[in-house]
């Protein structure tokens, strides 16, 4: 069974510095149901911090957005939405991978 998308976040009301610890916080906690899946014998990658780092990679795609907002294209706080929503999802992947393989329910953030 499918975990629901997690809530988005109303970064309207969100400063930098609050991005940016939230984006730190998912950030760890993807990098926490990455050692799990890893010390399961996982292959998925190896070590611990380069599947951390893709992991990351694949939900900021940073340089291009900087690009859309440039143009107008997206705003700032539409990007951050999405980095944290994509965060999020990676979060919520991990730990339902994790339920699935331990038969139990799992909170990485």
């Amino acid at each position: 069974m499918d975990k629901p998308v997690p809530e988005m976040v109303n970064l309207k009301e969100m400063t930098a510095d609050e991005f940016m610890a939230e984006y730190v916080r998912l950030g760890h906690a993807i990098q926490t149901g990455v050692a799990h899946e890893h010390a399961n014998g996982s292959t998925d990658g190896s070590p611990k911090h380069l599947r951390t780092g893709l992991a990351n990679v694949m939900s900021d795609h940073g340089s291009i957005c900087r690009l859309l907002i440039a143009k107008g294209v997206i705003t700032e706080q539409e990007y951050f939405h999405a980095i944290l929503d994509g965060l999020k999802q990676e979060v919520a992947t991990y730990e339902q991978r994790l339920e699935a393989r331990l038969g139990a329910k799992i909170t990485l953030a």
